[in-house]
């Protein structure tokens, strides 16, 4: 794990440990890449619940509750099904923060519409539901790589922390 990912997991550890509170994730183009950085981090058994990785729309809508209607209509990677994807890792995980990430990581995949490199996340946690759609260039794991790390800055912005500041 690189220090820029350490010194991130460590102060989402710490302002989670801080509140008292816990964080699990939802996981789809990224495949665990983000449970991994969480996971490889000692001690954060006690913030950190789990994630369910969704690699497959099934499991999105069989452990996540994400409706048909809405992988039909919007796609996999979307504002809805983010949300979805969200909110109910949140409910089952019984976490206070979880984050969700659906994407297209490459190298196929890609549409005009939504070219490869396009990532939605979710946070969801006390007073807070957001999602937000980025754009990341390179090659598969460049992508999968920046959007683990870009959803753990997320979730330290939400927690009203400073990714530089103590």
């Amino acid at each position: 794990m690189g220090r820029d990912v350490n010194k991130l997991v460590t102060k989402v550890a710490g302002a989670l440990r801080s509140r008292g509170q816990t964080v699990g994730f939802a996981e789809s183009c990224t495949g665990g890449l983000l449970s991994s950085m969480m996971a490889a981090m000692p001690g954060v058994s006690d913030v950190y619940n789990g994630a369910i990785v969704s690699y497959a729309n099934h499991v999105k809508q069989t452990l996540l509750g994400v409706p048909v209607s809405q992988l039909r209509t919007f796609g996999a990677v979307s504002v809805p099904v983010a949300r979805s994807m969200v909110n109910g890792a949140r409910a089952v995980l019984g976490v206070d923060w979880c984050v969700s990430i659906t994407g297209i990581s490459g190298p196929g995949g890609g549409s005009v519409a939504k070219p490869v490199g396009t990532v939605v996340f979710g946070v969801s946690g006390p007073g807070v539901d957001k999602v937000v759609q980025e754009h990341f260039t390179g090659s598969r794991g460049v992508v999968q790589k920046a959007s683990a790390e870009h959803a753990l800055r997320l979730l330290l912005e939400e927690l009203g922390e400073s990714e530089s500041g103590s």
